[in-house]
């Protein structure tokens, strides 16, 4: 994941009114946080930040120039959204540094095809990997080819790309393979028609 260099303004005004004045300015209310630092209450362009967080994610790196001369390195770790207008309400940052290593979740995607007559459950779409701060990787991989009903996939089987580690549980369930719900109906009527009906006394 590469770094997205985005500038800020040092913010003054605190509170909903303050938010809402940012936000009309076509800004982003933030909190810089982290490594012992006093929080700092910045503004981010809006469509810049929109940009970024569509092609990064929660694991894009920001390296934040701020006009008062300070710069920071930060991740993403809450962003608050207005469902209604799909923007940004306000975001918190927390400051990292090079080579530094940090717990994140990363996005789960599936990859192959299941056996035949079967569904996938996704139990969890995110899997909590220890990585480099400035190496973060976009997206897992988890194999469920030719896997028959009854089979489940499990951290373990996550694949991690070098410099990357599992901190999760390994046997954190990823997904469950079952037996599709027509074939599970055939089985139940073919069960019914093997047992025999009680004679009539």
């Amino acid at each position: 994941m590469s770094e997205v260099k985005i500038s800020a303004e040092p913010r003054t005004e605190f509170g909903k009114g303050g938010a809402r004045r940012t936000r009309r300015a076509g800004k982003v209310p933030a909190v810089l946080y982290g490594h012992g630092e006093k929080p700092r209450h910045i503004a981010l362009p809006a469509r810049e930040f929109a940009a970024a967080i569509r092609h990064g994610g929660m694991t894009q790196v920001f390296n934040i120039e701020i006009s008062d001369g300070s710069a920071a390195l930060a991740l993403p770790k809450a962003i608050q959204r207005d469902p209604i207008k799909d923007t940004f309400d306000h975001v918190d940052l927390l400051v990292v540094r090079r080579g530094e290593k940090v717990t994140v979740d990363i996005p789960v995607n599936l990859t192959g095809e299941a056996a035949r007559d079967t569904l996938i459950m996704t139990e969890s779409t995110t899997l909590s990997v220890l990585a480099d701060a400035t190496k973060l990787p976009s997206g897992l991989e988890a194999s469920i080819e030719g896997l028959e009903a009854g089979s489940h996939v499990t951290a373990a089987d996550v694949q991690l790309p070098a410099g990357v580690e599992l901190a999760a549980d390994p046997e954190l369930v990823i997904a469950v393979i079952t037996a599709a719900p027509t074939q599970a109906v055939e089985a139940e009527g073919e069960t019914a028609e093997a047992t025999p009906e009680p004679a009539e006394a």
